[in-house]
């Protein structure tokens, strides 16, 4: 693990003080009850509950906060990456593709096992100065391992250059 995707996994895998990044960075996803079930260099899976708050009409989990969720699974493991990060590198969902499969209720499990690829993007920005982007896959599970959703997020990262 890199030092710094290891400071800034430290600094958030506590469940406090992961609640307050959210209320801090991400109010609405504080809101929606967000949670880090595993958060690593390689995968993350963030969990959350249908519950009134995060429900549509429909008796099931709002596409919104299915989405909000399945970006988490992905940003996390961006953000860890760029962390402290010179040259500093920013980092952009430029798309995000969905599809709904079962009706989503009870605790739903999005996890991105990409890892590999967002470090080996972020790293031939580094490298080449050029924009670079990664397309990042999340899969909502419910609580019998049944898939609910599945996203494909497109992240893009850019080396920001030096003031030297």
């Amino acid at each position: 693990m890199n030092a710094s995707f290891h400071q800034f996994r430290n600094k958030i895998i506590n469940p406090i003080q992961f609640r307050f990044f959210l209320l801090v960075k991400l109010p609405t996803a504080f809101l929606c009850g967000l949670r880090i079930k595993q958060f690593s260099e390689k995968s993350t899976t963030i969990v959350v509950r249908h519950w009134w708050f995060t429900q549509n009409p429909f008796r099931s989990m709002y596409f919104a906060v299915q989405s909000m969720a399945a970006e988490m699974s992905t940003g996390l493991m961006c953000f860890g990456q760029i962390y402290q990060r010179e040259p500093a590198v920013s980092m952009l969902v430029v798309r995000v593709d969905s599809q709904y499969i079962k009706k989503a209720t009870g605790l739903i499990f999005f996890t991105c096992e990409d890892g590999e690829k967002i470090e080996a993007a972020i790293e031939e920005t580094i490298r080449t100065g050029e924009g670079t982007g990664v397309v990042t896959r999340s899969m909502g599970t419910n609580e019998k391992n049944e898939i609910v959703a599945e996203f494909q997020i497109t992240w893009s990262f850019k080396a920001k250059k030096s003031n030297l």
